[in-house]
């Protein structure tokens, strides 16, 4: 890579990602680019509180701000929060900005934000002239004819100044103690060390985005006990979902529920070590597109930038002339792209993928005898 374009005097970078998990999760191969450019600079990261939660598992990242901004969708924002962030900013003294979002949203209050901290150099896609606010302007070219992943667009955003890269894999650094408490917690549950397991995650922080209970229940018998153990993952508030989704179920398929009992990082190991996992369009899905584990993504076509970066997987998802939404409550009530999948495709999608796992692992057993 070259680092001529960004000068010698880069000491101290602030990437800005201020949505969710997920979103952050995407722009890891692009942080990784910045970090193989700069390998000697302090790369701090202002995201969300939810997103912050990644802070151990970025290995690129030497620090996280958390910070839940005004101009991004959040359920509480307490005003003293802006000054008190400002003010670290500053203190911070940083050399440079890159400021990452998704073609609907606008860079200018965080680069205004960046203008305030003293930060010279911002750079961001942006739609309108931002005149001072970005000394490094990237015109906004989407949506046009190609509408680029996410992961890609973050990544075009810092090419011309990094160069190209040659590693664009997501990226979440499993540790050894979450591996433990894991294996711990599913030998309490029953399913042993060794033994196959493919993981469900059958909630989404946007309604928008969850396919309907009753069908996940269909899928799971059709599964029944062929898939071995399903591990049922949500955080506490789905707990009610997970428990409907099992009342519905006719009982073949063994299903363990791990509900709001995973640490992040224990959920990150599970998804590593599963064969599958089905889930809808949520950090999960990139997780496991970051641990090189197939996803079977229920999609439901509210943005078409998010599917599994670089990993086995199978995207499913009914054709509406709805599509590209953008809203986390369906605007027109039917929920149509994910209630038009049927269980019998989300089954078939399921166990095509863990036929191609499971005789990969054979094949890697062979070679090792």
């Amino acid at each position: 890579m070259t680092v001529s374009a960004l000068g010698p005097d880069m000491h101290r970078v602030l990437c800005v990602r201020l949505d969710n998990m997920g979103d952050v999760l995407m722009t890891t191969p692009a942080i990784h680019a910045l970090r193989s450019a700069l390998p000697h600079s302090h790369i701090a990261l202002l995201t969300s509180r939810s997103a912050a939660q990644l802070a151990p598992y970025l290995e690129d990242v030497d620090e996280v701000i958390a910070y839940d901004a005004p101009w991004v969708k959040k359920d509480t924002h307490a005003s003293e929060d802006d000054f008190a962030i400002l003010e670290r900013l500053q203190a911070a003294r940083y050399d440079m900005a890159v400021i990452f979002t998704v073609y609907s949203q606008s860079p200018l209050p965080a680069a205004l934000m960046c203008r305030m901290a003293g930060i010279q150099r911002v750079r961001a896609h942006c739609r309108e002239n931002p005149y001072s606010l970005l000394s490094d302007w990237v015109r906004e070219v989407e949506p046009g004819p190609v509408i680029r992943h996410e992961a890609q667009r973050q990544l075009d955003l810092l090419a011309p100044i990094v160069g190209e890269p040659t590693d664009t894999r997501l990226r979440f650094n499993t540790q050894q103690a979450d591996q433990r408490r894991m294996k711990a917690l599913l030998k309490r549950a029953g399913v042993a060390e060794g033994a196959g397991w493919m993981v469900a995650h059958c909630g989404a922080t946007a309604e928008s985005r969850r396919y309907p209970p009753e069908k996940f229940s269909q899928v799971f018998d059709l599964l029944g006990s062929g898939a071995g153990p399903i591990v049922l993952t949500g955080d506490t508030s789905e707990r009610e979902l997970v428990r409907a989704i099992k009342r519905g179920c006719k009982g073949a398929a063994r299903l363990v529920d791990m509900t709001g009992q995973l640490s992040l990082g224990e959920l990150a190991c599970l998804i590593q070590q599963a064969d599958v996992l089905l889930t809808n369009n949520t950090g999960p899905a990139h997780l496991a597109a970051a641990l090189g584990t197939p996803v079977v993504d229920l999609y439901a076509l509210t943005n078409p930038q998010h599917t599994p970066w670089q990993v086995a997987q199978r995207v499913l998802y009914y054709d509406v002339p709805c599509k590209w939404c953008y809203r986390s409550v369906c605007p027109e009530g039917h929920h149509l792209c994910l209630r038009g999948v049927s269980p019998e495709q989300v089954h078939s999608a399921v166990i095509e993928l863990l036929e191609e796992r499971r005789n990969q692992a054979r094949g890697e057993l062979a070679g090792v005898a």
